[in-house]
């Protein structure tokens, strides 16, 4: 079960360009690398669902209501990304918003509101249209809500 704390002990993405994001990002306290480009970006601390361990990375979000959304995209490959995997083996993650940190509910949006914010999510970051064309897959969508 990942919680906030999980954030400072946990193993970056093997994704060389999201591990130093994550690492920056969190040595500054979300100072740097929360805004990029016209995006927000989050730090999400996950269980690792063969190891146990936590693992982290940063991810493009959005909101909606009281929710944070997440696309899980891999980029358009034909299979999920593990962060997306990971929560679906264990739906509790630590999630670094700025200087924020707190422990989160994860779970996938429903067909109907999948609908309705996959075009917001296009919009922030443009690039999920052509994510979803490369791939046969539907791209999930995963809405992350603050555990008190």
């Amino acid at each position: 079960m990942a919680v906030a704390e999980d954030l400072d002990r946990a193993t970056d993405s093997a994704w060389d360009f999201a591990a130093e994001q994550t690492r920056a990002y969190l040595a500054s306290a979300g100072a740097e690398g929360h805004e990029s480009g016209g995006v927000r970006m989050l730090v999400l601390a996950t269980t690792g669902r063969r190891t146990g361990t936590p693992r982290r990375t940063v991810l493009i979000y959005g909101t909606s209501g009281d929710d944070l959304v997440l696309v899980a995209s891999k980029g358009g490959e034909d299979r999920h990304p593990d962060w997306f995997l990971n929560l679906e083996a264990d739906p509790s993650a630590g999630v670094q918003v700025g200087p924020r940190r707190f422990t989160a509910r994860a779970r996938v949006a429903s067909e109907p509101q999948r609908e309705r914010l996959w075009p917001m999510m296009a919009r922030i970051f443009p690039l999920y249209d052509d994510y979803a064309r490369a791939t046969d897959r539907v791209i999930p969508i995963v809405l992350l809500t603050e555990q008190n």
